[in-house]
């Protein structure tokens, strides 16, 4: 880990090691982890050190990095993500967490097929889970306006992530993930986790009952 040489007041105070910027607007804010045990899929509440304004992000990292991350998308009439994305190396984060019962069950690791399904930036639990269990079979599906906001892609095997693109065309073009679902084939094996815009949320969760799929097998996070 990297030595900053600057005081923590308390656990909950978390240092900025790094900003990784992905676009103009999303970046991963990398912290001091200071001992936080979570599992893959929880969030936290974040904000800047001093301020009252503080938000929930999901987990980026995983449970076994040294550091702890969390992925944001600037709003701009938000009144937290604009501030985080001033921060530099250095500055500090009140953090609290984790929270959430959102991921995967130690029984389904290896007995199920991991269909994740996300919006934009809900990728990030899903990110997480694929960082903290190797081996782990999973389909990502991935729907996103711009190619752009395919955050950190080479990161998951080219055969497990499907990408859908809404506003710009791509090789084999696949439009909206839900229009996508639609044709997806669906088997006994399979749990679906859903992450991202509640209006995406809920037309999912429709398309895979009227496929058969039990509703005790579909997880759902409410991302934004």
């Amino acid at each position: 880990m990297e030595n900053i040489d600057k005081a923590v007041v308390s656990a909950n105070d978390h240092i900025v090691m790094q900003v990784r910027f992905l676009t103009e607007t999303a970046f991963i804010l990398r912290l001091t982890r200071n001992d936080m045990q979570f599992r893959a899929g929880q969030h936290i509440i974040a904000g800047l050190k001093g301020e009252i304004d503080q938000r929930e992000y999901s987990i980026y990292s995983g449970e076994n990095d040294d550091y702890l991350e969390i992925l944001v998308k600037e709003v701009k009439e938000g009144n937290i993500s604009g501030k985080l994305k001033q921060c530099k190396r250095g500055d500090l984060l009140q953090v609290n967490g984790p929270f959430g019962s959102f991921g995967i069950e130690p029984y389904d690791l290896q007995t199920q097929k991991h269909i994740f399904i996300a919006t934009g930036t809900g990728i990030s639990p899903f990110h997480s889970m694929v960082r903290s269990y190797p081996g782990l079979n999973y389909t990502l599906l991935h729907g996103i306006r711009f190619i752009s906001e395919a955050y950190e892609h080479d990161e998951y095997g080219p055969e497990r992530y499907i990408l859908c693109t809404s506003k710009e065309k791509i090789k084999n073009q696949r439009g909206r993930v839900t229009g996508f679902l639609t044709k997806f084939r669906v088997t006994n094996d399979m749990l679906f986790y859903l992450c991202g815009n509640g209006n995406m949320i809920y037309e999912v969760y429709h398309i895979l009952t009227d496929k058969g799929v039990p509703s005790e097998k579909i997880i759902s996070e409410v991302y934004f």
